[in-house]
């Protein structure tokens, strides 16, 4: 099976990784992801004044040109799926938005794609015992920290993906894949998000209570679906370790890279530059 897919403009700079592994475990898997052939940036945020219809303008583009191509679209980066999900309630459900949006970009669009994440293919179209199925290399005895940070599940009734407050999509896909899940207080909080730009106190302060929640509860790894959260979570990890005399970090990667690995990619093959923590001697220390 054929998805169209909508990328993101940082999936194709500093979470190139994410991308990559996405589509080599897709094959193993058994579908593909084809990419929008012209689309661009969602907006990287969604307008909260509902008076803002200029912010509409770009994600209302993308999704009229991924109807075009199917009655889906596949994403995989928790920003642009919360920005592309929210647009389309809107566009779904105000119809006095809806045309004005539609007026000033000049192409129709009535709401009527679904917007769905990579994991939720997993989970409701492949299912997680096809997953489990297909594993060459169990994770088994790994001990993973799911982060959801703050985008990829919220608001609960726009994003419909999981319950926000008692999530199980990623604890689910990790038990397919043989690792067991480490439940963390910190799990769906904020990683600083944009504060990293004008606040790099801000931004640590949030890294570092996620970092420790999980380290806690005995996490090996932590797995994101969010490129910001991971550049956060990884970045700040240099400053943690500036401050704190012994510090020992936490190896930070995208669910689709510790996927793509239990499906038979090799950890020595793994692109480990922008990694603060190394997360190779985690993963051979597993026979990973």
């Amino acid at each position: 099976m054929n998805y169209p897919y909508f990328p993101g403009c940082t999936l194709y700079t500093k979470a190139q990784s994410f991308d990559e592994a996405a589509k080599r475990a897709g094959d193993k898997l058994g579908f593909a992801l084809e990419e929008l052939p012209y689309w661009t940036c969602c907006g990287a945020t969604f307008p909260l004044a509902e008076d803002y219809d200029m912010a509409l303008a770009s994600p209302t583009r993308v999704l009229a040109r991924a109807r075009q191509q199917g009655e889906k679209v596949v994403t995989l980066c928790a920003v642009c799926h919360n920005v592309l999900k929210r647009t389309n309630h809107v566009m779904k459900t105000n119809e006095a938005r809806r045309a004005k949006v539609t007026d000033f970009i000049q192409e129709p669009y009535d709401g009527t794609l679904d917007v769905v994440h990579y994991l939720e293919v997993l989970r409701d179209d492949v299912g997680f015992e096809g997953v489990a199925a297909k594993v060459e290399k169990s994770l088994q005895g790994l001990k993973v920290a799911p982060f959801y940070g703050c985008l990829l599940l919220r608001p609960k009734a726009e994003m419909a993906m999981d319950d926000p407050d008692n999530p199980r999509i990623f604890e689910d896909l990790l038990r397919a894949l043989g690792a067991e899940p480490v439940d963390f207080p910190m799990k769906a909080e904020c990683c600083g998000a944009f504060q990293v730009v004008h606040s790099d106190d801000m931004a640590t302060r949030c890294s570092r209570e996620i970092i420790g929640s999980a380290k806690k509860r005995g996490a090996e790894l932590l797995v994101t679906a969010c490129p910001l959260c991971q550049f956060n979570l990884e970045d700040r990890q240099a400053e943690m370790a500036k401050a704190e005399q012994g510090f020992k970090g936490l190896p930070v990667l995208y669910f689709t890279q510790l996927l793509a690995l239990a499906l038979g990619d090799s950890a020595e093959g793994m692109d480990v530059s922008r990694h603060h923590a190394d997360p190779r001697p985690v993963l051979q220390a597993h026979g990973l």
